[in-house]
């Protein structure tokens, strides 16, 4: 059976969940996800973010991925397109940006993503086949086109995050893995095309 619901309906449904769940359960998952983090670093460039709004996670994540041996840049937001980055060097280094975002207030690097061997991207869920639900702005989709053909993609979501089947438009990046609090860096992809 598919699931007809579209992406505004899935938005709606899993932010109102998130706004829901309590902040014992959210530190729990941010402590479990930035455990986990800790072991994706390959001691190059990681792009990630700053949790934000009931996105899961915490700054600990990209402690953890520093502490492993990574340089880790974040998202700078700016007009619609794709996004700056600029290299996270630890929580006080950071500013309030466009959107309430928290950024790094150093100045962007040439070519971050492009750098970048590991990719966490937030996400509202993803599906086993890889279809990443964003916000619907399309900064990361974007953004995306400027990474390394061999990073790795991954989205960052609760573990009622990762479904079955989402919609998906053309413009849509997959994502290789996904990665859960309790369920660890899971891999995604449907090989048959389906």
């Amino acid at each position: 059976m598919t699931d007809e619901r579209d992406k505004t309906a899935w938005r709606a449904e899993i932010l109102a969940r998130r706004k829901a769940l309590p902040a014992e359960v959210r530190e729990r998952e941010a402590a479990a996800l930035a455990a986990a983090a800790g072991r994706l670093a390959d001691g190059g460039w990681v792009c990630a973010y700053v949790p934000v709004g009931g996105e899961p996670g915490s700054v600990a994540l990209l402690d953890a991925l520093r502490a492993a041996g990574a340089r880790v840049l974040l998202p700078v937001t700016g007009e619609p397109g794709p996004l700056a980055w600029a290299e996270y060097t630890g929580p006080d280094g950071l500013r309030r940006g466009r959107f309430g975002l928290r950024e790094p207030d150093g100045d962007p690097v040439t070519d971050g993503i492009s750098t970048a061997s590991t990719i966490l991207i937030p996400a509202l869920a993803v599906d086993r086949r890889g279809v990443r639900l964003g916000r619907g702005a399309g900064y990361y989709d974007r953004s995306l086109n400027a990474a390394r053909a061999d990073a790795r993609l991954i989205a960052v979501v609760r573990d009622d995050e990762l479904v079955d089947r989402l919609p998906e438009e053309s413009h849509d990046h997959r994502m290789g893995w996904a990665l859960t609090p309790f369920g660890g860096l899971r891999r995604l992809g449907d090989r048959a095309g389906n």
